[in-house]
């Protein structure tokens, strides 16, 4: 008896090792009945709170005098700043992202113009990729904007970024199970691919769970999408520290006219880490060292877990960009579809969250 005990208890705590424990927080945020209540663990958000903190901003620098690129040779991004507001630009970002190797992390200290350092070239271009994002993508970030702290926050390499999965063994005696039944982090620990990213933030598949016409129609959308599509909510779930419902109504998930404003931002969101991807990271792969390239020779890449780490809005939706001007950049529309398009067109502003415009997202 005492073993049959003793069996029982482990099982019982074994049962519970995937609940949390009480108290937790419940908001809700739809109508009633419908689900529409997001759970917060206050244990969990205070060990988020340090990670979340924003750095004190450096000392304001005059915009007066000089260009930086009239001062300093090969200045070839922040060069339309004054000289004080490049070098406390500079600064800045040795804190954010290299506080202990300070600026020689990425210059030669004997001659600064020099570019032989490769992370001064991934630095200048992960600048060009800042600007970007703030100018062309306010559709995702809106005014609170981005800075080089917002992924980084003080280490060399965001904390969370992703490489292509290792390509199964074709000769393998359980056959092809395309990344599943291999729990990961990126999918909750779940069953289900464990690496949509390939597919949908650098690859520019259809995100779907069920096709819009009948078979007969041209119908493919597979069982198969839809549980990538499983894995990459699993994990944009999980990098938010939210439920399915922040975006979707538990009444119809498909339906756009019930969602709630934020599965817009989220479409956009996509998009604009496939841009980030496809522009930015993957064209600088011959940049790095293959001691920073993935398993598959890939370089590290982005998704919703490389700004949010964790919260709903980076850094709680606190703004460093206002204090940092020449992060700002100058807008460039982005080239891609919009909701419906069969072909890539200029980024519009993001539409209202209305039944009409909603409905309209098919993708």
């Amino acid at each position: 008896m005492n073993a049959n005990r003793v069996i029982l208890l482990l099982g019982a705590l074994l049962a519970l090792s995937g609940c949390e424990r009480p108290p937790v927080v419940a908001v809700q945020h739809g109508y009633r009945g419908t689900g529409m209540v997001e759970i917060y663990n206050p244990r969990l958000l205070a060990q988020q709170a340090s990670i979340n903190e924003v750095p004190a901003s450096q000392p304001a620098a005059s915009q007066d005098g000089p260009r930086a690129s009239q001062i300093f040779k090969n200045v070839k991004v922040l060069g339309d700043q004054s000289v004080g507001e490049f070098t406390r630009t500079m600064a800045a970002m040795t804190q954010w992202v290299a506080p202990q190797q300070g600026c020689t992390y990425c210059h030669n200290p004997q001659n600064f113009a020099d570019d032989s350092i490769y992370t001064k070239v991934v630095a200048r271009r992960m600048l060009e990729m800042t600007r970007h994002v703030n100018a062309d993508w306010k559709s995702h970030v809106g005014t609170t904007g981005v800075t080089c702290y917002t992924c980084h926050r003080g280490n060399n390499i965001p904390a969370a970024t992703w490489f292509a999965a290792v390509p199964q063994n074709p000769h393998s005696m359980v056959g092809n199970r395309a990344g599943q039944n291999a729990p990961a982090m990126s999918v909750g620990y779940a069953s289900l691919p464990n690496d949509p990213f390939s597919l949908f933030l650098a690859g520019s598949e259809n995100i779907r769970v069920a096709g819009t016409t009948a078979l007969q129609s041209g119908n493919r959308q597979s069982i198969k999408q839809a549980e990538a599509t499983y894995g990459l909510m699993m994990h944009m779930s999980r990098s938010l520290g939210v439920n399915c419902t922040y975006c979707h109504n538990t009444e119809s998930f498909a339906n756009w006219s019930l969602s709630t404003p934020q599965r817009v931002t989220a479409w956009y969101g996509i998009r604009m880490a496939r841009d980030l991807n496809d522009a930015y990271l993957t064209p600088l792969t011959s940049t790095f060292p293959a001691m920073r390239l993935g398993p598959t020779g890939d370089v590290a890449k982005a998704n919703c877990a490389t700004c949010h780490q964790g919260a709903f809005k980076p850094l709680y939706g606190q703004s460093m960009l206002k204090d940092y001007p020449a992060l700002m950049g100058s807008p460039h529309p982005t080239a891609v579809a919009e909701p419906g398009a069969a072909s890539a067109a200029p980024l519009a502003p993001a539409p209202a969250a209305s039944a009409t415009s909603l409905q309209a997202m098919a993708n």
